[in-house]
């Protein structure tokens, strides 16, 4: 779905850009340098939004559901990113869109054709299954 935006959004811009189409290349080129670029701004991002992560120790909280969501200090950013992907593809959606992406709950359910309660209910059951999946049992390993 996110690379069928950013293919949309790159075909926009070279849309609203054609008067600057000077046909030293070949059209495709041209086309394909705009999609390449707007993939690559799109990385980017996504790498600068995990280095914030990465320097906020991934603090996970939801102040609308009013509960406190902590995991232990020996839980890695690799830890959450590996227990994100076991999720199941529904809560994993909802949850990558909410706690990464930062989009509310009337975004998601535009996003992913769903209601805004269904939005809801998955990521309160895509957290608890995350929140599941990083406890340490006694004897140290992971549930």
């Amino acid at each position: 779905m996110e690379a069928e935006d950013i293919v949309q959004e790159a075909f926009i811009k070279a849309f609203s850009k054609l008067e600057q189409y000077k046909a030293e290349v070949s059209f495709g080129a041209w086309l394909k340098r705009i999609v390449i670029n707007r993939c690559i701004d799109v990385l980017k991002s996504k790498k600068q939004r995990l280095i914030e992560l990465e320097e906020h120790h991934l603090n996970v909280v939801d102040t609308d559901y009013k509960n406190e969501w902590l995991v232990d200090d020996e839980i890695t950013i690799e830890d959450v990113k590996v227990a994100i992907e076991g999720l199941p593809e529904k809560y994993k959606c909802v949850v990558m869109l909410y706690l990464v992406e930062g989009y509310d709950h009337q975004e998601i359910s535009e996003i992913l054709n769903i209601s805004e309660v269904a939005s809801r209910t998955q990521l309160s059951r895509g957290k608890q299954k995350l929140q599941n999946a990083l406890k340490l049992e006694k004897n140290g390993t992971r549930s």
